[in-house]
This record gives C-alpha cells, sequence and structure tokens, in this order.
C-alpha cells in the first residue's frame, strides 16, 4: 500500500488518525515537528541524507532533507513546488543556514533544550509509536515556524490587525515544511488529524468541511494550496471527537497531550503574558510599541448621518478587535463594541450594538480551490470561525476579491480569513481579510 507519514502532535486527533490508518495496513512513519522556541540546530557540514521508511528505529545522524532514491522498490515521490512561503535561509556569520529544517530521531530531539510540553509530547509519542511499532522521526522546524507564523504575526499586531495564525501555520508548515521533510523521508502523502475532508469536486479532489461541524477545520485548512492538499489525508472526516477519544482509549494508547489547545499555541495562557510575548518582539525586532490615540463615538445626528465625537483615548489599536466588548474600560450608557480601527488616524470608532454589522470585506489575494468559472450560482461565506457559512456576493477586486454578504454578520477583523463554499460544503477559495465594509 502507499506509503503515509502521519502528523503527530501529541494529542488525541493526530494518535487517533496514526491508529485508523495502522488498522487499515498501510505502510507508516509518524512524523512529529519541533515549533516552539529554541535555537536550531547549526547545519552540518555535508548533508547526510535520511534512512526511508522501511528501515526504520535505528538512531540516525543529523540529516538534510534530501529524499531517498527509491523506496519499497518504487521511485521516491516527486518533489512538490517550494511551500507557500518558503525563504531561502541567508548565509552570513551571524545568520548561519540553520533555518532549514533538519530531521532527527526521538532521541536526539529529546536532547535538545525543549519546552516541557514538547519533551512531554515526544516522550508519549516514542511509547505509543513503539507500541505500535511504527518508526517516529522528528523534524526540527523552530526556526522555519519563528520566521514563516511567529514574526508575521508579530508584524500584524503592530499595524493593528488581528492575525490568524494557525490558518498560516497550516500553509507555511503543515502542509509546507512539513510536508516537504515527509516526502523526504520516501512517503508519498501526509495524514494528519485534522477534522476536515476532501470531495470529488469539478476540477478534482477538493477541501470541503467535515462530518463533525463543531469541529470543522476546513476554514483554517482553505489558504493551503490545492497541491499541497493533493498530497493529504484527513483520516477522521467522517467521525467526531468523541469516536476518536473513544477509539484511541479502546486501543490503550496514552495520549501524551490529553488537554486540548485553544489558544495562540507559542503565546502563554493569560492577557498579561499576551501582551508582554506581543511588547518583548517588538523590542527584538527593533518595532516601536503601538502609540494610544482617541476612542471616537460613532452616533447619528439629527438627519441620521453618522457623526464621530472624541470620548475616551486608546492604549494601542493593536489590543483591540473588531465586535469586542469587553475590557473597553468605558463607561457609557449602552454596552459599546469596537466598529473599526482607523490607521490613518489611529483612532478606535467604537459604538451601540445597532451599529455592528457587516455588510462584507475585500481580501488580498485568494487561494482558489475550484476556479472561478466553475463556482454554483449560490455561494455561502464565512468571515469568523465561529460564523455559519451565509450567503454571499463574490466580485474580482484588483489582486483580491470583494465580498459582499446578502445580510449584516457580525464583524470579522483585518488578518482573519474569508473562506467561501457551496452548499454542499466544499471550500471554493479562502483569503485574508484586508478591510471590512
Amino acid at each position: 500500500m502507499t506509503s503515509l507519514a502521519v502528523a503527530v502532535s501529541g494529542g488525541v486527533d493526530s494518535l487517533c488518525a496514526l491508529l485508523r490508518l495502522r488498522e487499515q495496513g498501510h505502510d507508516l512513519l509518524a512524523l512529529h515537528g519541533l515549533f516552539l522556541p529554541g535555537k536550531a540546530l547549526p547545519a552540518p557540514q555535508e548533508p547526510v541524507s535520511r534512512t526511508p521508511v522501511h528501515q526504520t528505529h535505528a538512531r540516525q545522524p543529523h540529516g538534510s532533507l534530501a529524499p531517498p532514491a527509491r523506496m519499497h522498490g518504487r521511485p521516491a515521490p516527486a518533489p512538490l513546488e517550494p511551500a507557500p512561503g518558503h525563504v531561502s535561509a541567508p548565509r552570513t556569520p551571524d545568520h548561519p543556514a540553520s533555518t532549514a529544517p533538519r530531521l532527527l530521531s526521538a532521541a536526539e530531539a529529546l536532547d535538545l533544550p525543549l519546552p516541557d510540553t514538547a519533551l512531554q509530547a515526544l516522550h508519549g509519542l516514542s511509547r505509543a509509536c513503539a507500541r505500535l511499532d511504527i518508526p517516529l522521526h522528528v523534524a526540527d522546524l523552530r526556526a522555519c515556524f519563528d520566521r514563516e507564523v511567529v514574526t508575521p504575526f508579530v508584524q500584524a499586531y503592530a499595524r493593528g490587525r488581528t492575525p490568524n495564525p494557525c490558518a498560516l501555520c497550516n500553509r507555511r508548515i503543515k502542509f509546507g515544511a512539513l510536508l516537504d521533510a515527509a516526502l523526504a523521508l520516501g512517503a508519498e502523502k501526509i495524514a494528519t488529524g485534522h477534522y476536515a475532508c476532501l470531495q470529488d469536486g469539478p476540477c478534482g479532489p477538493q477541501l470541503a468541511a467535515a462530518a463533525d461541524l463543531t469541529k470543522d477545520q476546513s476554514y483554517f485548512l482553505s489558504l493551503v494550496p490545492p497541491q499541497r492538499l493533493r498530497r493529504a489525508l484527513f483520516p477522521l472526516a467522517r467521525q467526531d471527537k468523541a469516536q476518536s477519544i473513544a477509539q484511541v482509549r479502546a486501543a490503550g494508547l496514552e495520549v501524551p497531550v490529553p488537554a486540548e489547545s485553544q489558544e495562540i499555541c507559542f503565546i502563554p495562557a493569560g492577557e498579561d503574558a499576551y501582551r508582554a510575548f506581543l511588547e518583548r518582539r517588538w523590542q527584538d525586532e527593533g518595532l516601536a510599541v503601538p502609540e494610544g490615540g482617541p476612542v471616537l463615538l460613532e452616533e447619528s445626528d439629527a438627519t441620521g448621518r453618522p457623526l464621530l465625537r472624541p470620548l475616551a483615548r486608546h492604549h494601542g489599536l493593536w489590543r483591540y478587535t473588531e465586535g469586542q466588548r469587553r475590557g473597553l474600560g468605558i463607561a457609557h450608557s449602552e454596552p459599546l463594541y469596537v466598529l473599526r480601527k482607523q490607521e490613518a488616524d489611529n483612532s478606535l470608532v467604537v459604538g451601540g450594538r445597532a451599529r455592528l454589522g457587516m455588510r462584507g470585506c475585500l481580501t488580498g489575494p485568494a487561494t482558489f480551490h475550484c476556479p472561478p468559472e466553475c463556482w454554483p450560482r449560490e455561494v455561502l461565506a464565512r468571515l469568523r470561525h465561529r460564523q455559519r457559512p451565509a450567503p454571499a456576493r463574490v466580485e474580482q477586486a484588483g489582486d483580491g476579491l470583494r465580498i459582499s454578504m446578502e445580510s449584516p454578520q457580525f464583524p470579522s477583523a483585518p488578518g482573519q480569513v474569508a473562506a467561501l463554499y457551496d452548499t454542499q460544503g466544499r471550500v471554493l477559495a479562502g483569503a485574508l481579510v484586508r478591510e471590512l465594509f
């Protein structure tokens, strides 16, 4: 059968994906990515290719991502185009070529100065994979993750955006650098524990919503190019979270990291920690902490036209997001919400609930999962993760899209994802929101 890599994080979902594929008799390897802080390993003087999948548990030297020539008598998979967002590491005395991912054994990875949660995941995955007799490989993607996910996140906040790092991670890391690592190890596809599926569409396999809509992650995957998703498998597409937990428990496997992640993985929990992280990174990158400015209350004059009047001072636009009500610190006769952030004059516009509706947005360049000429007449837009897809009209606008909702919606925010669907749950396109209207 086809040789598969399974991306394992240490959580129950990826462990269940690994278990299901093993029960189906696939030739597997497990691949764990190191993402969180730490200094990447220096590049070896001479790259050393890794052993193909079928030569399993022997300890290996640090190696490059050069793919093996043949595997199980078959040619190695043809390489993909460079991962989206791929940036070649510069070679300078103070920035050596150390940002390229390195493949390690679990034992080698455990020797690194990693966060406690990363060590916990590695120890647990080593035990689980040994029990299942599946080789475990580790890709050191810490420098790549910092460059491709954390740095854009920090820079977006400095511009007053509300970025979505999970969507960027899926595009540039999980189905970018990590997929490349899987192919380099000789796998033909990578399976993950995402709740999403691939359905037959007008132009081939097409990303679609999972059966469990409460856990569906197609929104966060909509920026991944379709040519990358053709190398993907989603074993959990047709089941719910409770089934995944039950299947892992029935197999007698211990989940290394049982707590389900709800926050941004690279920022400690807590509002103060969030702000401290951003301020420290801005200082490290030579960026000024965004300054405070006026809070403007939007009301209507006697003729019904919008009127803005000064109300208070804010502490930096980065501390707020569109639709926010809690934490504004403004006493008023009615609850106030953030209506928009005006970068031109560094002002925060607030108003009552009745003014909150969003009519649509403009986006940046889109990832098309189906050519627009093949789209159905009825298109649904999902501009926030928690929003149900709603009818919309979509037009090309410059290098992006103009998405007009048929009825007002609770606000999204610049930096969030706009995902477009057909009525069958198939993803038509995904893009980043630039501007609300």
